[in-house]
């Protein structure tokens, strides 16, 4: 069944992970897919393997933005799907060594806490948040979803269609311990309900997802906690990239003519576990 047949969709941050799987699921439904990424080889690998189109830009840079959305409607004339998908965990450039030893020594802290009942503070990201990666989370991931938004707007508006889907997470609305990743997702559901509203008076829907616990090279370097995750999970499992990918599919739809500035959360019922 070929739902997206005719749309041209552009993705943001799909040259890997959840981006990719949309990307692949796209073009199985039909979709001419625009893979974007901030490396162009990475971006035209996962282009050719959908027979799309590789374009490589920066997000939060709005002049690249534009740059971009207007290479897609000289190469297809229109556009109709945007999924602004890019994003950074912040634990990029952590080598995976110490990014195992954090998460080991901060979930012995925890369990010893837990065993003996002290109150003693074993973490303090905010304290250890400095301002280049405060500035840094916001931008891509708010600042990105804001400057493709935009520039979507720009084409949609004329066509009086079209339809934006968002990534959030759910530690934007539930929290966690990383205070600029949970801003930076928060705050991107309350730019999906703005930007809803304003898209309606030219039938423009704009949708959110904010996945649970995913299975990709993001959430690889948890170690031991991704024990702990599964059992507060319900479904006592991780989701994989294709639980989000069909969730874009339906919100890109047709099938969702009428859903705006609404939140899918796939996320295996943490929600009722917390």
């Amino acid at each position: 069944m070929e739902r997206l047949t005719g749309k041209v969709a552009l993705i943001t941050g799909a040259a890997r992970g959840l981006g990719a799987a949309m990307a692949r699921r796209f073009r199985d439904e039909g979709a001419t897919v625009v893979v974007n990424d901030l490396n162009q080889e990475a971006a035209e690998a996962v282009a050719q393997s959908v027979q799309g189109l590789g374009l490589a830009a920066d997000v939060s840079d709005s002049k690249g933005v534009d740059a971009m959305f207007e290479q897609v409607v000289e190469r297809y004339g229109r556009l109709d799907v945007l999924v602004n998908n890019a994003g950074i965990s912040g634990m990029e450039d952590v080598p995976a060594d110490e990014i195992k030893e954090r998460m080991d020594r901060n979930i012995q802290r925890a369990m010893e806490l837990a065993t003996t009942g002290e109150t003693e503070i074993y973490s303090e990201p905010t304290l250890e948040t400095t301002d280049d990666e405060w500035h840094r989370m916001l931008g891509i991931h708010l600042g990105g979803t804001f400057f493709c938004t935009r520039a979507a707007f720009r084409i949609m508006n004329p066509q009086g269609s079209g339809s934006v889907v968002n990534l959030s997470s759910i530690m934007g609305t539930s929290g966690g311990m990383a205070p600029a990743y949970c801003a930076a997702k928060a705050g991107i559901l309350g730019l999906t309900r703005a930007h809803a509203n304003e898209g309606a008076q030219r039938s423009i829907r704009v949708n959110a997802i904010a996945p649970g616990w995913i299975d990709t090279d993001m959430t690889a370097p948890l170690g031991p906690m991704r024990d702990m995750i599964k059992m507060q999970t319900p479904l006592r499992t991780f989701g994989e990239p294709d639980d989000i990918a069909w969730a874009a599919v339906y919100l890109a739809s047709d099938e969702a003519k009428f859903i705006t500035g609404q939140v899918i959360s796939p996320n295996g019922g943490w929600y009722m576990s917390q």
